[in-house]
C-alpha cells in the first residue's frame, strides 16, 4: 500500500482555521480528525459528519500526523 502525499491534500495558512494544518479546499482541521480517529470513530462516521471529506483526505491527516511526530522524535533536545 502506498502511503498518500499529505502535501496535496494539507495546507496550513494563516488566514485559514487561526493557521492550523486543514484539509485543502475546508476549514477541517487535521487535528480534529486524528482527535476523532483516537475517539474511536471509523473513516465512514468521520466522512458522515463532514460529507465534503475523502477517504484520501483522512489518510493524508494520518499521514501529516505521522511525518509530524517523526520530525519531532528525531529533532534535537534544547540545550
Amino acid at each position: 500500500m502506498t502511503r498518500t502525499r499529505w502535501q496535496n491534500r494539507v495546507v496550513i495558512a494563516p488566514d485559514i482555521h487561526h493557521g492550523d494544518p486543514c484539509i485543502k479546499g475546508t476549514r477541517i482541521p487535521v487535528a480534529m480528525i486524528v482527535g476523532s480517529l483516537a475517539d474511536g470513530m471509523t473513516p465512514d462516521e468521520i466522512r458522515d459528519a463532514y460529507p465534503q471529506l475523502h477517504l484520501e483526505d483522512i489518510q493524508a491527516a494520518l499521514a501529516y500526523s505521522a511525518d509530524i511526530m517523526r520530525q519531532e522524535i528525531l529533532a534535537p533536545l534544547p540545550a
